[in-house]
C-alpha cells in the first residue's frame, strides 16, 4: 500500500490553552494528508469536484498517543486502504521527527455528485487511485 508522507509544523494557532495541539486540528492535518496522496496519485481532488465528483468524509476515527506542541516538525503519513465503486477509506499516521506516533486515525468516504447523491466512481478515476495504491 502506497503511503504519502506531509510534513508540517504546529502552528501557534493549532495550539489550546495548555500549549498542546487541540484534538480538532488532527482531522485537518488527515484533510491534507488526504489531499496530497491524491495530488501524488495524479488525482488531485480540484479536479475530481471539477468534473462532478465529490468524496465526502463519513466517518472519522482517531487515537491520540503522544502530545505534539507549539512548533513541534510533524509528519502526516497518509495510505488509501480501502477502496470500492461507492467509497474509500484513508489511513493517517501523525509521527514526529523520531518515528514516535502521535495519533493515528481514518476517514470512510462516498462518491457523490456536486448534490451530494451517491454515485459509482468513473473507471478511470478508481484504475488511477488503485494503481497508485498498489505500485
Amino acid at each position: 500500500m502506497r503511503e504519502v508522507p506531509t510534513d508540517l509544523r504546529v502552528r501557534y494557532s493549532e495550539t489550546d490553552q495548555m500549549g498542546i495541539v487541540y484534538h480538532a486540528h488532527y482531522l485537518v492535518w488527515f484533510e491534507i494528508g488526504r489531499t496530497e496522496w491524491c495530488r501524488a496519485a495524479g488525482l488531485p481532488y480540484a479536479g475530481m469536484e471539477r468534473d462532478g465528483l465529490f468524496i465526502p468524509v463519513t466517518r472519522v476515527e482517531a487515537a491520540f498517543r503522544r502530545r505534539s506542541t507549539y512548533d513541534d516538525a510533524i509528519r502526516i503519513v497518509t495510505a488509501m486502504t480501502d477502496l470500492s465503486g461507492r467509497g474509500c477509506t484513508f489511513g493517517y499516521r501523525v509521527e514526529n521527527p523520531e518515528g514516535e506516533r502521535l495519533a493515528d486515525g481514518a476517514t470512510r468516504h462516498v462518491f457523490t455528485d456536486a448534490k451530494g447523491r451517491p454515485v459509482r466512481a468513473p473507471r478511470e478515476i478508481l484504475d488511477g487511485l488503485e494503481r497508485f495504491r498498489d505500485s
